[in-house]
């Protein structure tokens, strides 16, 4: 089964009812759960990321990074993702550069050296850095990401 949900925000702030219901559906293989950490929001996605579901995946990332109160920052944990295709990190790419054009980072969480790899081999460490735990992406002094 598919959760998706949203702790309550303002109005203006929640996750669109097209993709709540996306996320819900009975075929969807991508799960997540948003919640804020004061100026902070933070996505934490399980199951998987691939062509069938890029779209939700875009959405997602997209919807959560817009209730992000600048200069806070954005962090999406994939540790639970399954299956991360390239369209995952290409999306997490094109996130990340709207959020800085907002004021705001964007910092993965992953404790999986594979995620870490992908992002050093394309070229990705200065705008996707990597950080072990929610815990670490979050705290301001944490400039040092996780390599591998």
């Amino acid at each position: 089964m598919s959760l998706a949900t949203a702790e309550l925000f303002p109005s203006n702030s929640r996750l669109s009812t097209r993709l709540v219901s996306e996320l819900g559906g009975a075929h969807s293989s991508l799960r997540a759960t948003i919640e804020r950490s004061g100026l902070a929001v933070v996505v934490c996605a399980g199951g998987e990321v691939d062509a069938s579901n890029d779209g939700s995946w875009r959405a997602l990332l997209h919807e959560a990074a817009t209730m992000v109160t600048p200069p806070g920052v954005f962090v999406v944990d994939v540790d639970n993702l399954e299956f991360m295709g390239c369209c995952a990190y290409a999306a997490l790419s094109e996130e990340a550069q709207r959020c800085r054009r907002s004021g705001v980072d964007l910092r993965l969480v992953s404790r999986q050296p594979r995620v870490a790899r992908i992002v050093a081999a394309c070229g990705l460490n200065g705008l996707l850095p990597v950080y072990p735990s929610e815990d670490s992406a979050l705290t301001t002094a944490a400039d040092v990401p996780l390599g591998y």
